[in-house]
């Protein structure tokens, strides 16, 4: 629960940081640093295939599996900025770039992830509006916990422990979300993002099973998928899990609902590499079409400034980061034990 003291309105305070954000020029686009990512990552996709059909039916194909994954997941990580309008100003270059890496790249339904994610920024950690808190699986609060039937109640009793292994199927459960949201005849652009993710699929499991004997192909399936989800996951775990869970009885204004659900963890090159800049999730979430190059330079200047106004900002190691949430979901089953 998040104390009376910071549940009253304070729109002004983020205008007020917001302004300085701009002064300092960080809202501006960086095209040169897009292009080279976008040229990157389409060097390591197409050379990773490549790679892939040199070497033909071998067991050090694992090898690649892995280092797709690796690829896939931070292709998923510009798709994400895209989403975001953080690449073009415009809607119509970030939708079809979105939907070439998201669709046809990974096999990952663009559109509907963007507007799932959408929701979630709007109301993070709220276990009535934000989607990444539904009770699906994993149960997120006390109150979930006692409403909790099924698999969910069975998984939340010792859920700390089953977190990570859950994680490896992750990505099958984000492609067959994709189909099925696609399905839906109100979806918008179902034709060419079925189109999209039927060739994705048809080239995929077509290339894995003509290169490949069948006994090899299904490994290398189980872990390039497995390891995609377990890197999607454990980007995106360290943001929100184990940070307050909101209810309709929070009432928080804008600043203050997205830094005290967030964590952001500590800035190198190497994490700032490996989690898609993600790691500086508090600037991300109040400045969304921020170029993500540009959230290590605001990051001191949101934490100045929730210091001057006296709001709470988290920031911890990355193994810290996951203690926190681990311990936060192991209380939470509590009551089962």
């Amino acid at each position: 629960m998040v104390s009376t003291s910071t549940t009253e309105t304070r729109g002004s305070d983020f205008a007020r940081l917001a302004q300085r954000i701009s002064d300092a020029g960080l809202l501006d686009r960086r095209p040169v640093y897009y292009a080279v990512r976008f040229s990157l990552g389409a060097l390591a996709y197409l050379g990773g295939w490549a790679v892939f059909a040199w070497m033909g039916d071998s067991w050090l194909q694992l090898l690649v599996a892995a280092a797709m994954a690796v690829v896939f997941t931070q292709l998923a990580f510009v798709a994400h900025d895209l989403g975001h309008r953080q690449v073009f100003r415009t809607r119509r270059p970030s939708d079809i770039a979105g939907l070439l890496i998201g669709n046809l790249g990974v096999g990952l339904g663009w559109g509907w992830w963007t507007h799932k994610h959408n929701r979630h920024h709007a109301n993070p950690n709220h276990e009535d509006h934000d989607p990444d808190v539904s009770p699906a699986v994993i149960v997120w609060s006390e109150d979930q916990v006692a409403r909790s039937q099924g698999l969910p109640r069975f998984i939340a009793k010792y859920q700390a422990y089953w977190f990570f292994p859950l994680l490896t199927l992750e990505a099958w459960h984000l492609h067959v979300a994709s189909v099925k949201a696609l399905l839906n005849p109100s979806a918008k652009r179902r034709g060419p993002e079925l189109a999209l993710l039927l060739t994705h699929f048809v080239l995929y499991f077509g290339l894995i099973f003509t290169v490949l004997s069948w006994d090899k192909a299904l490994v290398f399936l189980l872990v390039h998928q497995g390891l995609f989800g377990i890197y999607l996951g454990v980007s995106f775990a360290p943001n929100h899990k184990g940070m307050p869970v909101l209810t309709k009885e929070d009432k928080l204004d804008f600043l203050r609902k997205q830094v005290l659900t967030s964590r952001n963890v500590r800035g190198n090159p190497f994490t700032d590499v490996a989690l898609g800049q993600l790691n500086y999730q508090i600037e991300h979430h109040l400045f969304p079409n921020m170029p993500a190059p540009n959230l290590r330079r605001a990051q001191p200047i949101v934490q100045r400034y929730c210091a001057e106004i006296d709001v709470d900002y988290l920031q911890t190691g990355l193994v810290e980061s996951y203690g926190q949430a681990l311990r936060h979901l192991h209380k939470v089953g509590a009551a089962l034990r």
